[in-house]
């Protein structure tokens, strides 16, 4: 089979002949349709992550190992089950979840492997989807889709939407409430629809370009805010009525962002998502009396990609599906999203 690998640090994807796995026990075969580009993908491919006074978390030190098949957001179909795999058929349309716990730390036995301490995720510890086939684990794994729902949009519900929904579901909006989505790249469109589907919450999208805040507009923001071109902090107040927002939601989560969010925040929480990296100064004084929170977010658990499947089902939900790609330009979909030329959601097609 072929499959994109990362080899090292910021050298080019290489297109590699692999053999095909052998399953057992409960592991199964699925051969890929579609894989998500996803920004996670590309902290992978630089070596780490900006962390404290400049300094470089690296993801070997994480338990990442290369070489390595990133792509977390799988959409395929059944190829074949181990002898202890069941309740799936051979070509049936299947999605993955590949925040995969090693199953017996706290997280895990709660029901929530994505925040497991020994994390085996597809895509970051083991082999993803930027390839023909992928093995999964175990068959428990997989969530069977209709026939009718896209597979490229049905890919991005196991990373994309379902980091979005529980950002929502973190920031436990109500229907009054002003809410600051910072970010509308393909997370934060999604954060946008899914807010607006669920919750009833004002939307206030800000961002620095225009086409992607006009895009946020179109999928349900109620308001927009350039913040290059006028002082958030400001337009924000102005929309609020001086009040603030009840709750922000920052995809890129650098210590700019973060650092403004908390100057028109009124109460509640900034729920934190992107992995821009940085560090953050508080007025401790202002966080007990204005009952601040900062809640770190990281995607969700297997039962909320149940709901999202459902709720893409029934429309209410749809992935903006916008650039699509070969094996062969992985490097070239990394290096776009890097550059935020991707507007929307990019997969890769094996």
């Amino acid at each position: 089979m072929k499959s994109a690998r990362t080899t090292k640090p910021h050298e080019p994807l290489e297109v590699q002949q692999l053999e095909i796995p052998k399953l057992m026990g409960p592991q199964v075969l699925v051969r890929v349709h579609s894989s998500g580009v996803c920004h996670s993908d590309i902290h992978l491919w630089d070596g780490g992550y900006e962390g404290l006074n400049g300094q470089i978390l690296k993801t070997t030190d994480r338990g990442v190992t290369y070489p390595l098949t990133p792509g977390h957001e799988i959409a395929g179909t059944m190829v074949s089950l181990g002898d202890q795999a069941e309740g799936f058929n051979k070509n049936e349309k299947v999605i993955v979840y590949p925040w995969i716990g090693e199953g017996l730390c706290p997280a895990c036995r709660s029901g929530e492997e994505n925040l497991c301490d020994k994390p085996r995720s597809l895509g970051v510890y083991l082999d993803g989807g930027y390839s023909e086939f992928v093995l999964v684990p175990s068959y428990k794994y997989l969530i069977k889709i209709d026939d009718d729902l896209d597979m490229d949009a049905a890919a991005t519900l196991s990373c994309s939407a379902l980091t979005a929904y529980g950002a929502v579901k973190n920031a436990d909006l109500k229907p009054n409430d002003n809410v600051v989505i910072v970010g509308t790249g393909g997370l934060g469109l999604m954060v946008i629809q899914l807010a607006s589907a669920v919750t009833g919450a004002r939307i206030i999208a800000l961002d620095i370009d225009d086409d992607k805040l006009k895009t946020a507009k179109d999928s349900g923001a109620n308001d927009i805010i350039n913040s290059k071109k006028e002082d958030p902090v400001k337009a924000i107040m102005e929309l609020t009525n001086n009040l603030g927002a009840d709750a922000v939601i920052d995809f890129v989560n650098a210590s700019k962002t973060v650092e403004i969010d908390m100057q028109f925040l009124r109460r509640a929480g900034v729920v934190l998502v992107g992995l821009f990296g940085g560090e953050l100064k508080l007025g401790l004084v202002s966080m007990p009396t204005r009952a601040y929170r900062l809640i770190g977010s990281y995607t969700g658990t297997i039962n909320d990609l149940v709901e999202l499947v459902s709720l893409a089902k029934r429309g209410v939900i749809k992935p903006l599906i916008s650039n699509r790609f070969k094996l062969d330009q992985t490097t070239q979909a990394l290096t776009m999203l890097k550059e935020g030329k991707i507007v929307g959601r990019g997969v890769i097609n094996p």
